[in-house]
């Protein structure tokens, strides 16, 4: 039986995360994959892109909603909030930068998941430098020949569609490749420590040809607005799932302490495990309140939510990571077996840790704003 959403509020959500999600997240974590029935669910539920406009066959959800959604879908799996990812930056790019050709050809698709996106920057040499990419894309003819390589795809083993960026000269582009384009070879990627079913990918693109309208934006418009845009997206979908994996531990944590009971007297009686827990309550809160900032910023336009951002993935996933450890140490031995969904949320939590901006890269970039801010101001006294 297929659950579907009338409404993609918080309620909806959680119900079809515990339905549908978490209970066969360990599972699909040990195969290193998600079914193709799951996909499908997730297509009907309308979760693929449901910010996309109503007149192209998303839902119309604001930045808020979307927030809430992957942060519900990252309290069951990181690995499915991943797949969501992913797909976001790429229907998110063609909705806001792509030209009407782009958008009439992609976004109905992209909505109804009946293709699903993967975003394509990272290289092994280069992590998510743009930078540093040795990805190119030279001109040939009135189109482009694509050629490199892009590692640690997330859901480069199942899309249909790469958002690939590419060095042009002095500058970034963003280009769209089927994955059926010749010249596209793809090699998953196995037993990866963290969001192991998120189905990553080694994308190869061997002088790979595309037409003029593969190119997304302007002739080097890219490093200004696709990227940044697209990456403060992904940024706020990663920050959003770390407080589901917060959310998760603080469940699981309180669920096992109410029934263990160590030398008679039970565990939640404890106080270093009281401690443990206050500190988890008190931190998904601050981190959910951080989240909603930026998505409402991101509704009204503010430039400010850039930076939001940055604050609001650098508070959720340290304190992803934070608790995880504590989830870990309450449950004991029990929490490091194979089915043990604490050990899945350590292995995640680290994984959010690096992605979208590093922990130590965000300390600097957070680090910048303050000077910015605040660095000229004279002390008065």
């Amino acid at each position: 039986m297929t659950t579907t959403l009338p409404t993609l509020d918080r309620h909806a959500a959680r119900t079809f995360v515990d339905t549908h999600i978490a209970p066969e997240a360990d599972r699909w974590d040990r195969a290193g994959a998600v079914p193709e029935e799951l996909l499908v669910r997730l297509s009907e539920a309308g979760l693929w892109a449901p910010f996309l406009p109503r007149e192209v066959g998303g839902a119309g959800l604001d930045m808020v909603g979307l927030g809430t959604v992957h942060e519900e879908v990252g309290r069951g799996c990181s690995s499915v909030r991943s797949l969501l990812t992913v797909h976001t930056m790429v229907s998110w790019a063609i909705h806001r930068w792509g030209s009407d050709s782009q958008r009439e050809r992609w976004l109905p698709d992209l909505a109804a998941g009946r293709l699903l996106g993967a975003f394509c920057l990272s290289e092994s040499g280069a992590g998510s430098d743009a930078a540093a990419i040795t990805t190119t894309a030279t001109a040939h003819g009135d189109g482009w020949t694509l050629t490199g390589v892009k590692k640690w795809i997330t859901n480069g083993a199942r899309a249909d569609l790469f958002l690939v960026f590419a060095r042009c000269g002095p500058s970034t582009n963003a280009f769209l490749v089927p994955r059926d384009t010749p010249g596209v070879r793809v090699d998953p990627i196995h037993d990866m420590l963290g969001t192991r079913a998120s189905m990553l990918a080694e994308v190869t693109f061997d002088e790979v040809r595309l037409g003029p309208d593969a190119l997304v934006g302007p002739n080097g418009f890219v490093n200004g607005m696709v990227l940044t845009g697209v990456l403060d997206l992904g940024r706020y979908s990663v920050a959003s799932g770390s407080v589901g994996i917060v959310q998760a531990c603080l469940e699981a944590s309180a669920s096992y302490a109410s029934r263990r009971t160590v030398g008679g007297t039970a565990l939640a009686e404890q106080q270093l495990i009281r401690a443990k827990l206050s500190d988890m309550v008190t931190d998904v809160r601050a981190a959910r309140l951080l989240c909603e900032e930026a998505g409402r910023l991101k509704d009204s336009g503010d430039s400010g939510t850039i930076m939001a951002t940055w604050v609001a993935k650098y508070f959720a996933s340290t304190a992803a990571a934070r608790h995880a450890t504590e989830a870990v140490q309450i449950h004991g031995a029990l929490g490091c077996g194979p089915d043990a969904p604490t050990a899945r949320f350590y292995r995640d939590a680290k994984v959010m840790e690096i992605i979208e901006g590093s922990t130590e890269l965000q300390r600097i970039t957070i680090a910048d704003e303050a000077f910015r801010s605040h660095g000229n101001t004279e002390v008065q006294g």
